[in-house]
């Protein structure tokens, strides 16, 4: 299971559309690798779990009726904190956004939805996205997986850790 956290969305769709794997099974897969590596990097700073499994069951029952959504059908992914999501908080790291919650999607949210992807959650970054560190007063630092002294970088830090391999020399288990 922990495999599929390694496969490309080609491959993840294929595999949902060739009903060798639910969107289910990928959403758990994707869900246990943050749960098991977030509390250390701090790569994920707003997740959308209950929300994501619901997609995912939705996305499972519709292929089992010969509906395909798209592309993505089922492929989950994240988003930098800084593209507004429909329904899930936005704050670009910056504390007057706090507790900001769109009420639409931007254009490429909208995109991905469309094409059938499911959002996990939303990735830190610096404040505003500018910066070269990913650290800011809302959700803190991010590490990097390799290496926990320092961070992943700038603007999209927290999507770089996000994508952090099995078991990394920096990243205890």
């Amino acid at each position: 299971m922990n495999d599929l956290v390694f496969c490309s969305a080609h491959d993840l769709a294929f595999k949902m559309r060739e009903r060798s794997v639910s969107a289910s099974e990928v959403v758990d897969a994707f869900m246990a690798q943050i749960v098991r590596h977030n509390p250390t990097v701090n790569a994920i700073v707003t997740l959308d779990e209950e929300r994501a499994r619901l997609r995912a069951k939705e996305a499972d029952t519709a292929l089992a009726h010969g509906e395909l959504w798209g592309p993505l059908h089922g492929v989950p992914f994240t988003l930098k904190d800084v593209l507004e999501t429909e329904g899930v908080r936005t704050t670009s790291g910056f504390p007057p956004l706090g507790d900001y919650i769109p009420t639409v999607d931007a254009p490429v949210v909208a995109r991905l939805r469309q094409a059938g992807g499911i959002l996990l959650g939303k990735t830190n970054l610096p404040t505003l996205a500018g910066g070269n560190l990913t650290d800011n007063p809302i959700f803190g630092r991010t590490t990097n997986p390799r290496d926990l002294e320092r961070t992943p970088g700038g603007s999209s830090g927290g999507s770089a850790a996000a994508l952090l391999s099995d078991d990394p020399p920096g990243v205890r288990s």
